[in-house]
């Protein structure tokens, strides 16, 4: 197949530029709108308890699919007669709005109620509503609601200040700040990944093609996740995946074919048998490796949150775009353009402005690749215990991880949602965040006592201050009040609401989860919780419950995928350990950074806790990279190492040995430069205002850091060094099921190209 797209390319370049132009701009005008059909949410298991207590809340208590909250403050206090003007024509508005369920204030609620409504200093007062239409719609009800009552109520000379909260505004705000934060993304990443490749490339030219590859690539996966929004809610974080990805695998795919092109030209083949050889070798290595990256992202398919599940459907049609690109418009691109490639070089420009002479071509046995890896050969087992010793230390802050649940506190500080949090957490005296509601399903002739005995039961777990009942509100067993706004019965169910004094996310949040579960519910009947407590330990369960599957797929993907290309079985399972290795660093900056704060947290609000979700996507997209140099790397070993094996030249050993060193010395410069681009498109992730995004980020950039530097030019030689000739070992009948289904990048053809004189 790739080398009738060789002949393809030589024989109709024009038409194939044309047909990708006409792609680009088609899938730009289709794709480019998706920002508009994303959401900010996915984070909870839609099967999960939590999630099916929320929708009986919302389908029979009216309770809303996400809170609004507003805050009114004024320095004469919350009840003074300017801000109580302005809160009740808010709260009217609130009951007035098509999509809100229910409006509790502190200016309309009971006395006993409104107390928990104020400030502690009196001077802020709340007004709670519950906003219809799923995580998709109720945002941008609330985002509509809050630019209304913003609008008609700015801050007045006499201080009173409106500002508006709560997840639906966190969800609201989070979708505008991501389609900021992707635009300064990509002027980040697109010119700096430009400068680079035309140090890289040399020429303008041939550094302007990468980046038309990288944009069918990213415009690609934009028009996938468009069709995809019209079944399925995608999550708006997707596309700073396609962007940061496409770029970054299009200029790894192109160099690697532009790099073993010019090889070939310089080992004297001529034009037309150069790019068929590089086809049927470097082509089929972008294709081996697309298929490795993008089954390692697919097993996050597994998963229940649609939020990892977007990052499957981002990352498979972003590699799917960009190999595609790569091995159809690349090729044909070289062949349009001919000595044109290396047309504009700048680094010629340089060299005759300070009067300094051509390069001369080195003998292989002089680039630095060769000789540094010779040299970690030569003391292969200190060095490579000092690499993994180093790994394994800066890994270590991850066995302190601590799971948590997004919240206001991932926008900036400037965000009115961030702001509404942090007043509710330092200035009222109950922290909604931490309640749990209890949820029973079935309340069919249920009596009330069974429901007041069940409160008082609950009310004497540790760490609960309150249970509000319908029948009443429970201290330590005992009734203390009236029934509140936060319980109801109605069509056969019933809910409590238990006030906890556990901090979020803690231990002893845990064991108060587990102690309400373990209470007898009312006459017998089955309980739910939820909650953002019972939120955060079923996203947890869902992910761990899966984790085993998940990593045990992809280390079969890794193992299967490196034996067809290799042979062997050693080197899959080295790749794999190495690979889980070159991650560590980067899972314990994640955990020293942005749960424990140093380094101020890089400007992040730190809560002491990590987003569950986070890891795991780390893991699945970075080991699917790592893989993607494995690749790069094994291909051309393997390739010299047949070649020696057929000269027999010395011991199994030397002759390992020159393989690895010629093997990166014709690809070092290759994966350093991609992994110098693709660092540049994942840190542009850092300039990402919401917290964990700037957190993928940062893992992402020391992921490819550390696995292109200390794992692939450190320990990948230095381990090959030791086991010698084991490197390429495996069963008798894998060998001979490799003869026959085995993938190589060796050519398999010197046949001659016809090449058109016409050019089209």
């Amino acid at each position: 197949m790739l080398h009738r797209i060789a002949l393809l390319a030589m024989a109709m370049p024009r038409r194939i530029l044309a047909v990708a132009a006409l792609l680009l701009v088609a899938a730009a005008v289709f794709g480019v709108p998706v920002a508009k059909s994303l959401s900010a949410g996915g984070f909870q298991d839609p099967g999960s308890e939590s999630a099916r207590s929320a929708r009986l809340l919302t389908e029979k208590f009216g309770q809303g699919d996400m809170q609004m909250l507003v805050t009114i403050s004024s320095p004469r206090g919350a009840t003074s007669p300017d801000a109580s003007s302005v809160a009740k024509d808010v709260v009217t508005r609130l009951a007035h709005a098509p999509h809100i369920d229910d409006v509790t204030s502190a200016w309309t609620s009971p006395a006993s109620a409104s107390a928990a409504l104020i400030s502690r200093d009196g001077t802020t007062g709340l007004i709670v509503a519950g906003v219809t239409g799923g995580e998709n719609d109720a945002q941008k009800y609330a985002q509509a609601l809050s630019e209304e009552i913003l609008r008609d109520h700015p801050a007045t000379p006499d201080g009173v200040v409106v500002r508006t909260g709560g997840m639906a505004m966190v969800y609201a705000q989070i979708n505008a700040q991501s389609q900021h934060d992707l635009l300064l993304m990509e002027s980040i990443a697109i010119p700096l990944s430009f400068v680079v490749l035309v140090w890289v490339f040399g020429g303008l030219v041939a550094a302007a093609l990468p980046m038309v590859v990288g944009g069918l690539a990213i415009v690609g996966a934009m028009s996938v996740l468009r069709i995809i929004t019209f079944s399925t809610d995608v999550s708006i974080f997707a596309l700073n995946l396609s962007t940061a990805l496409g770029l970054a695998l299009a200029i790894d795919y192109t160099l690697l074919i532009i790099s073993r092109y010019r090889d070939e030209l310089a080992d004297g083949v001529p034009r037309d048998r150069a790019l068929v050889r590089t086809m049927t070798t470097a082509g089929r290595t972008v294709l081996f490796s697309a298929t490795t990256v993008a089954l390692s992202m697919a097993v996050m398919l597994l998963f229940p949150m649609y939020f990892l599940k977007s990052f499957a459907y981002a990352g498979v049609a972003t590699v799917a775009f960009a190999a595609a690109a790569a091995v159809i418009v690349t090729p044909a691109a070289i062949w349009l353009l001919a000595d044109r490639l290396d047309g504009l070089d700048v680094r010629r420009l340089l060299r005759r402005l300070f009067r300094r002479a051509e390069p001369a071509g080195k003998p292989v046995d002089r680039v630095f690749w060769y000789r540094s890896t010779k040299a970690v050969m030569r003391h292969a087992i200190p060095v490579g215990l000092a690499v993994v010793v180093l790994l394994l230390v800066l890994g270590a802050p991850f066995l302190g991880v601590k799971w948590g649940f997004p919240d206001d506190r991932v926008l900036p500080s400037t965000a009115s949602a961030h702001q509404v949090g942090d007043e509710l957490r330092q200035d009222f005296a109950g922290d909604s965040s931490t309640a749990v509601t209890v949820v029973v399903p079935d309340a069919t002739g249920l009596s009330p006592d069974a429901l007041g005995r069940y409160a008082a039961d609950l009310s004497k777990v540790p760490d609960v201050t309150s249970v509000s009942a319908p029948t009443g509100t429970f201290v330590g067993g005992r009734p203390v009040g009236p029934p509140s706004a936060a319980t109801g019965v109605a069509d056969g169910s019933a809910f409590l609401t238990v006030a906890s004094a556990a901090p979020l996310f803690s231990q002893a949040s845990d064991t108060q989860l587990a102690r309400l579960h373990d209470v007898a519910g009312p006459g017998g009947r089955a309980i739910e919780l939820t909650g953002v407590a019972q939120n955060n330990r079923d996203s947890v369960d869902a992910i761990t419950s899966r984790l085993p599957l998940v990593l045990g797929l992809i280390a079969v993907i890794a193992f299967v995928l490196l034996y067809l290309l290799t042979g062997s079985v050693v080197l899959p399972l080295k790749a794999v350990v190495l690979n889980v290795l070159s991650l560590t660093a980067a899972f314990g900056a994640l955990v020293w950074i942005f749960q424990d704060g140093h380094l101020g947290a890089l400007g992040t609000t730190p809560t002491g806790t990590l987003v569950a979700n986070m890891p795991v996507l780390l893991f699945c997209i970075a080991f699917g990279l790592a893989m993607d140099y494995e690749v790069f790397l094994v291909a051309r070993v393997r390739e010299y190492w047949l070649s020696l094996g057929e000269q027999g030249n010395g011991s199994a050993r030397s002759r390992n040995d020159e393989a690895v060193a010629l093997g990166l010395a014709r690809t070092g410069r290759v994966i350093t430069a991609a992994a110098l681009v693709m660092s540049i498109s994942f840190a542009a992730l850092i300039a990402a205002q919401v917290s964990f995004m700037r957190m993928f980020g940062v893992g992402l950039t020391l992921a490819v850091l550390v696995d292109a530097t200390l794992v692939r030019m450190v320990l990948v030689p230095s381990v090959m060094h030791v086991l010698g000739g084991w490197n390429w070992w495996a069963p008798a009948p894998l060998v001979r099921l490799h003869a026959r289904i085995g993938i190589s990048e060796s050519p398999t053809t010197d046949e001659p190209a016809l090449a058109p004189s016409d050019g089209r």
